[in-house]
């Protein structure tokens, strides 16, 4: 046993090891196990920790914090973004022992142990990154088991590419939201798909009308029955190839009901509109990642997490609103013709900047506009 790094936490030691042979010292934290695997991909963001970790999007992942302290204001029910984490662990350089901030009902290790998430703490989380910004996204295996049991514990380990990992993470049954006032007067009805919805984005999509959630898997002629003014795309995770139930459901929506979509719900609206998507080295995932609006030229400070992206150019039929200033990877899509536009990043920003929430009201613009009767000009 040592000291954790300055918590003066007696802690095991453990090591995490990539699949491409890179070793990482550290103690272990959290729900301490012998191994835990995923893949693993490291977030920028200075704060937000809990969003982070509670994001569906991360199912399969596991999540290194490059900011230096992480849980220095603890946990709370109010920031949770879905009901339990999804990733697979969490690693930090210097992990706070004890919270301070008066939001926090619970320390995020306490918030760890309970959900069952494994972490490491006391790990050169920028060495880290810096390996995965070489080496791409590669599965890890992490824990207090010997050296050799990690290694080939990392070696059989798998990334996300070909995983439906969205049925692991989607609702089972509809859940109906009722709106706000604002929501409520407008009388609007909005079906939301949950690919790994966060709350936050219910939260705002209730500031527009009533949103019934509704299952990955339920069909176009099931969310028409609903009879809804415009239809949502939610955030998930793993890789969008993976999923043709769900690019026919809305390639099948597609033209008969407004649709808005953000991360993995752009992804799929773009392969229904026939484009197609590529993995990205080692993603984005952060919450300072500059975005240009081609409409205005404005650059937003956006929040991210994915790990793929829309090829350029294979969506014939919408036009690109927004690129990644550090990549040029394409950051929004427009369709005039089918009435749906979507966003790789994430306007809800929780956590982070909320220089893209004015896509909710263009989504709510999009639902008011009736189209043109037929024969008009």
């Amino acid at each position: 046993m040592s000291a954790g790094a300055g918590d003066g936490v007696d802690r095991a030691e453990a090591l995490l090891v990539t699949a491409d042979g890179a070793v990482f010292t550290g103690e272990a934290a959290g729900a301490v196990v012998p191994v835990a695997t995923g893949e693993l991909v490291f977030n920028t963001a200075m704060s937000g920790y809990q969003e982070v970790i509670t994001d569906p999007s991360y199912a399969g992942q596991v999540i290194s914090f490059t900011s230096t302290h992480i849980g220095n204001y603890g946990t709370n029910a109010a920031d949770d973004e879905a009901a339990l984490p999804r990733c697979r662990g969490v690693v930090v350089c210097d992990l706070a022992a004890e919270p301070s901030n008066w939001r926090a009902t619970e320390g995020l290790e306490p918030f760890l142990r309970r959900h069952g998430v494994p972490a490491m703490t006391a790990v050169d989380t920028r060495r880290l990154a810096r390996h995965v910004r070489e080496a791409g996204a590669v599965p890890c295996a992490f824990g207090t088991a010997p050296e050799a049991e990690l290694r080939a514990a990392a070696a059989s380990a798998v990334g996300t590419d070909g995983l439906d990992l969205v049925s692991g993470v989607t609702t089972t049954e509809p859940s109906i939201h009722p709106g706000t006032a604002a929501g409520a007067a407008s009388g609007l009805r909005i079906v939301a798909y949950d690919f790994g919805v966060k709350t936050t984005m219910v939260d705002l999509l209730s500031t527009l009308g009533t949103v019934t959630v509704v299952p990955a898997g339920t069909t176009a002629d099931e969310v028409l029955a609903l009879d809804p003014d415009g239809v949502f795309l939610s955030n998930g995770p793993g890789d969008p190839a993976a999923l043709p139930g769900q690019t026919a459901a809305v390639a099948d929506l597609v033209g008969r009901v407004p649709i808005f979509g953000i991360c993995l719900g752009h992804q799929i609206l773009a392969t229904a509109l026939g484009g197609t998507t590529y993995k990205l080295p080692f993603g984005h995932h952060g919450a300072n990642h500059p975005v240009q609006r081609l409409e205005t030229g404005v650059v937003e400070i956006t929040s991210q997490n994915h790990n793929y992206a829309v090829a350029a150019g294979s969506v014939a039929d919408a036009e690109t609103t927004h690129v990644n200033l550090n990549d040029g990877v394409i950051e929004g899509l427009r369709s005039l013709a089918a009435r749906a536009f979507s966003v790789q990043y994430h306007p809800e920003a929780a956590p982070g900047p909320h220089d893209a929430r004015y896509l909710f009201g263009s989504f709510l613009d999009l639902m008011l506009a009736r189209p043109a009767p037929a024969g008009t000009s």
